[in-house]
Parts: C-alpha cells; sequence; structure tokens
C-alpha cells in the first residue's frame, strides 16, 4: 500500500488528477515528489506537502486530508484509493472505476460525470454531488457514489446513470435528472425538478413542485428487485423501499417519465 502522508496544511489549492496508484507505480518516490500538483505559479509539488512512501501497489492511502485538496482520485480507473480526513471539490470527477473513500467531508461537484466504480463518503458532501459541472452533459453517468451524511442541494443534477445513496440532501434533489436512480432518507424542497426520467426514492421531502402528479401507492416488482441490489451497499436505504410508498409522476414541464417514491 502506497501511502501520502500530509505534513502541513497546503499554501494554496491543489490538483490531484494526476495522483492515483497506477500513475504512482511507474514513478520512483523522488519522481513522484517532483509531480506539480499546484494551482498558481508559486509551483507546489507533491513532496512539499506529502512524504511519499510507494510500494508499486494498486491501493494508494492519504493520511491527512484538507479542503483544499481537488480533483482526488478523478483519474482513478482501477484499484483504490482513501483518504482519511476532507477532501475539496470535484472528488472522483470522471472516475472510471476502482474504488474511492473518504472519511472526512467532501467538497462541492463530487462524482461529477463519473462513469464507474464506488465512491464512498462516511461525512458530508457540498452542493451537487453527483451533479454537471458547468457546461456539461450530464453529472453521475454510471458510478456509484454513497454519502453516509447529507449533501448539499442539487445532488444528482443532470443524473444519466448509476446509482446515489445519501442519508440526507438539500433542495432540487434530483433535478434535470436524465436517468439513474437516487433514494434518501429526506430531502429538502422541490425534488426532481425538471427530471425527464429516473427514479428518486424518498423517506421525506420538503414542498414538492406542482409540476408532479401523485399516481397511487403501487406494490411493483421492480421496487423489491431494486430493494435487493440497495442491501449490499445500505441496509436503510434497502429498508426504505420496504416501506408502503406513493408514487408521483413528472415534472410535467418535460416529457414526464420519472418518478418521485415518498414513503407514506
Amino acid at each position: 500500500m502506497s501511502t501520502l502522508t500530509l505534513r502541513a496544511a497546503p499554501p494554496e489549492r491543489l490538483d490531484f488528477l494526476a495522483i492515483n496508484p497506477l500513475a504512482l507505480s511507474r514513478l520512483s518516490q523522488a519522481e513522484a515528489e517532483r509531480l506539480e500538483v499546484g494551482t498558481t505559479r508559486r509551483g507546489v509539488r507533491l513532496g512539499d506537502c506529502f512524504s511519499v512512501s510507494l510500494d508499486g501497489s494498486d491501493t494508494l492511502t492519504i493520511e491527512g486530508g484538507h479542503e483544499r485538496l481537488d480533483r482526488v482520485g478523478a483519474a482513478l480507473s482501477e484499484g483504490a484509493i482513501r483518504i482519511t480526513g476532507d477532501v475539496g471539490q470535484r472528488l472522483g470527477a470522471g472516475m472510471a472505476g476502482g474504488r474511492l473513500t473518504v472519511t472526512g467531508h467532501a467538497g462541492p461537484y463530487a462524482a461529477s460525470g463519473a462513469t464507474g466504480g464506488t465512491i464512498i463518503i462516511e461525512g458530508d458532501a457540498g452542493d451537487h454531488a453527483g451533479g454537471a459541472v458547468y457546461a456539461a452533459k450530464a453529472g453521475l453517468d454510471g458510478a456509484t457514489l454513497i454519502i453516509r451524511g447529507s449533501a448539499g442541494a442539487h445532488l444528482g443534477d443532470r443524473m444519466r446513470r448509476g446509482i446515489i445513496l445519501a442519508g440526507r440532501a438539500g433542495a432540487f434533489a434530483g433535478s434535470r435528472m436524465i436517468a439513474g436512480t437516487i433514494a434518501a432518507l429526506a430531502v429538502g424542497d422541490h425534488p426532481g425538478y425538471g427530471m425527464r426520467r429516473g427514479t428518486l426514492v424518498v423517506g421525506a421531502h420538503g414542498r414538492m413542485s406542482p409540476t408532479f402528479v401523485e399516481t397511487g401507492a403501487h406494490d411493483l416488482v421492480f421496487l423489491r428487485l431494486l430493494a435487493r441490489s440497495l442491501k449490499g451497499l445500505s441496509a436503510e436505504h434497502a429498508d426504505l423501499l420496504g416501506r408502503p410508498l406513493r408514487r408521483y409522476s413528472g415534472d410535467l414541464a418535460t416529457i414526464a417519465k420519472g418518478e418521485i417514491w415518498v414513503a407514506s
């Protein structure tokens, strides 16, 4: 297991796009320490902030996170990265495979554009987790995002494929969804705002948009299969699907092929 140990708080925001187990396995320790990670003219290198220990494995541990660590795991396609502490924005953005775990909190746009792999945030996530960055066509696009704590507003904005699980989420959860599945124990106002397709399962919600219509309570095989698939990820979210659920169809302001399932 390769290890990066934070020695002091970064003097600026650091870009960890090129820091992953596969890339580090091809480098010597001296070469890794010279990798440019700074985002200003100061020219900060990896070795300026971290003690580096490499063993060529497909597992990387970052001991001591910080909110200035951006795009951690963004280039991950295989292997695993574990961060002890917090991270900054765009955690696992564009990630294609592997496993990414954060024991603390994550900034905005976590898992944006991620097409594969599993991203686990033990703490809270900022706004637009699993959502699309500016001018992007889609947010989460096939990966699995698990947020044990709370997520900010616009969870899964323009999500196209994959699964998002969250403890709680802010307003506009599932906004502009193209497809995919989001499950949260509670969300804020206007869940599913502007969604075209996709499935949103919530235990409780704030104000519902007037462009959603209730279609009654249903006992569908699809819900049982979904509960079974979620059980290995979160028993709490799987249990949510075992309760009586009311279905809302919408958003009628779009093509209205999305659905929100609400615990009765």
